[in-house]
């Protein structure tokens, strides 16, 4: 498998960045777009790291906020073929506050997109599975985000989230855009041989209540490569901690 980091937060190789998330992986025998930024920013590195968007076979959209999702008309219109795999709630209204943090709906219409539901394989040995009905290691709360149904507006549950469970060559690769599920409780129903993706830790201080996280994280034998919504002092803090735990910046690079 191969990851390449399209956008995140930060760039070890000077390419603009933006607080988003997008990860082209080559796996299987096919080309993978996992996640689109909050812009078309992602397009504009993979097109600076020599990746053709036109050729990529399936795209995936983690969980429904703008900062994954943005990006997906600007996809659209690159890729003529590939269907969005998406889970059936994305397109419920999101709010940090006052601020909507949803995604576009006039897109909502559009042909190329499968709206799943429950534990879905999609084929080449991907699973999406939006971790209904689990018995939760940790409660992550609702981050003070929100969503509205019947016109009223409740604290976000994230039921628009979902992983991305690949198997390849014998081993399980899990892909979490921010594991707003609680990273723990997500380790702990998958026990993955690798996770990519945001621990969504980036509001939490540095204390003891981090480090029991990343030594609990740290006690199965899961190599993580964090990013994004992670928090960069939030990632120096636990590395101590964690014997297998990188970091994916945008236009790297990993072979796994």
């Amino acid at each position: 498998m191969r990851i390449t980091a399209l956008t995140e937060n930060t760039s070890r190789r000077g390419l603009p960045t933006e607080h988003g998330l997008s990860l082209y992986i080559e796996t299987n025998g096919i080309k993978l777009l996992f996640d689109s930024g909050q812009s078309g920013l992602f397009a504009e590195n993979a097109e600076r790291l020599g990746v053709d968007l036109s050729t990529v076979d399936t795209a995936v959209l983690s969980h429904g906020h703008y900062d994954h999702g943005g990006g997906l008309k600007r996809f659209l219109e690159l890729n003529r073929t590939a269907k969005v795999y998406m889970n059936r709630c994305a397109f419920e209204p999101h709010y940090n506050g006052d601020k909507y943090i949803g995604l576009d709906t006039e897109l909502q219409g559009s042909d190329r997109l499968v709206m799943t539901h429950g534990v879905t394989p999609i084929g080449n040995g991907m699973t999406l599975d939006d971790c209904g009905g689990r018995e939760r290691v940790i409660d992550p709360g609702s981050s003070g985000l929100s969503t509205e149904r019947d016109g009223k507006r409740i604290p976000e549950d994230f039921r628009h989230e979902h992983c991305l469970l690949i198997e390849e060559n014998g081993r399980r690769f899990l892909l979490s855009g921010c594991s707003h599920r609680g990273i723990l409780n997500i380790v702990e129903w998958f026990r993955p041989d690798v996770l990519i993706g945001g621990f969504h830790f980036m509001k939490l201080p540095l204390d003891e209540t981090l480090a029991d996280h990343a030594k609990r994280l740290d006690s199965y034998d899961t190599v993580y490569y964090t990013c994004h919504c992670t928090g960069e002092a939030q990632y120096a803090f636990m590395k101590p901690y964690m014997r297998r735990l990188n970091y994916l910046s945008c236009g790297d690079t990993i072979e796994i």
